[in-house]
C-alpha cells in the first residue's frame, strides 16, 4: 500500500516547539520512525511537510491517483481550513486526520476540527504512534475492500 504522509504548519518544529506538549523528539526523528514502519508493514511511505495551505491542497490533489491513502496532520489548519476540507472531499482516496497531541485537552480553539468530517477517522494524542495507528487503519480498510 502506498501512503502519503502530509504534515502541516509547524510540525517541522517539533522537538523545539513546546516540548512539554510535543516532546523533545525532532521532525527528523518522526521521519525516521515513519520510515522504519516500512519494515514492519506492507507499505511504502512518501512523507511531506509544508507550512503553506496551498501546497498541502496541491499535494492532496496530486496524491489522488498516486496513493492508496493519506495520513494528514494539518496542524493549525485543522481548526479553520475549509479549503483543506474541500480538498479532502474532492479526492477519491481515504484521508485520516492525525495529531501528536490530544487536541481535545488543549486550548478551546483546538477542540474544533473542520476537516474531521471529510476524513474517514481521526487519531489523536498518541505522539508518533498516531501515525502508526493511521497506517494500521488504512491497511484494515484496504483488506475490507
Amino acid at each position: 500500500m502506498n501512503i502519503l504522509i502530509l504534515n502541516g504548519p509547524n510540525i517541522n518544529m517539533i522537538g523545539i516547539r513546546e516540548p512539554k506538549i510535543y516532546g523533545t523528539k525532532t521532525y527528523e526523528d518522526l521521519e525516521t520512525y515513519l520510515k522504519s514502519l516500512e519494515d514492519i508493514y506492507p507499505i511504502t511511505l512518501d512523507i511531506k511537510q509544508s507550512n503553506l495551505e496551498g501546497i498541502l491542497i496541491d499535494l492532496l490533489h496530486y496524491g489522488n491517483d498516486r496513493f492508496d491513502g493519506v495520513i494528514l496532520n494539518a496542524g493549525a489548519f485543522t481548526h479553520y481550513s475549509y479549503a483543506l476540507y474541500d480538498a479532502i472531499k474532492s479526492i477519491q482516496i481515504p484521508v485520516i486526520e492525525v495529531h501528536l497531541s490530544d487536541i481535545n485537552n488543549r486550548e478551546d480553539f483546538r477542540k474544533k476540527s473542520v476537516i474531521r468530517n471529510a476524513c474517514i477517522t481521526h487519531i489523536i494524542g498518541l505522539g508518533f504512534k498516531s501515525y502508526e495507528e493511521g497506517i494500521k487503519y488504512l491497511l484494515k480498510e484496504g483488506e475490507e475492500k
